[in-house]
């Protein structure tokens, strides 16, 4: 049960990520300098990983399996 929710978690921290660099993307238009929307895709992109590896990991491990209809048949 604790990697589910450890995957919701990273799920919407990566939704908030990407909120955060939309509001950087819009709020900094004017000034060129500012490196904040690159780095809230950098950690977007940290945590995508971390999500990937999560989901790897409960296949690997058994801890989520395949329950779909046409899973059993490829």
């Amino acid at each position: 049960m604790w990697l589910k929710l450890l995957i919701v978690a990273l799920f919407l921290a990566v939704l908030a990520s990407l909120s955060s660099a939309l509001f950087f993307l819009l709020k900094d238009m004017g000034a060129p300098q500012s490196k904040r929307t690159l780095y809230a895709l950098g950690v977007r992109i940290a945590l995508a990983a971390l999500l990937l590896l999560a989901i790897w990991y409960g296949f690997e491990s058994g801890i989520l399996a395949k329950t779909a209809p046409w899973a059993q048949k490829y």
